[in-house]
């Protein structure tokens, strides 16, 4: 899927100076850092959107201080890490 996302020219033109050919995959990260932050998307959803490993994708998440906690019932249900990751 693609989106279109509109920018006022003026921060369209300072983010790309900034970030450069990097722009697509920055505005993807922050897509998918706060999908995770707010819940909508799991560390696994985050691994497949970036194309990365789970352990990637949690490191990537911990660099931008956001944490996939396990709940107590997982815990006592002996869930384990990758059926975590997937939810």
């Amino acid at each position: 899927m693609s989106v279109t996302i509109s920018l006022p020219t003026n921060i369209e033109r300072h983010l790309a100076a900034e970030w450069g050919s990097a722009f697509e995959r920055k505005t993807l990260e922050a897509l998918a850092a706060e999908g995770c932050r707010s819940g909508a998307l799991s560390v696994g959803e985050v691994a497949r959107m970036l194309e990365m490993s789970i352990n990637e994708a949690d490191g990537f998440l911990k660099e931008r201080e956001i944490y996939a906690y396990e709940t107590l019932s997982d815990i006592d249900r002996g869930v384990d890490l990758e059926e975590l990751l997937a939810k």
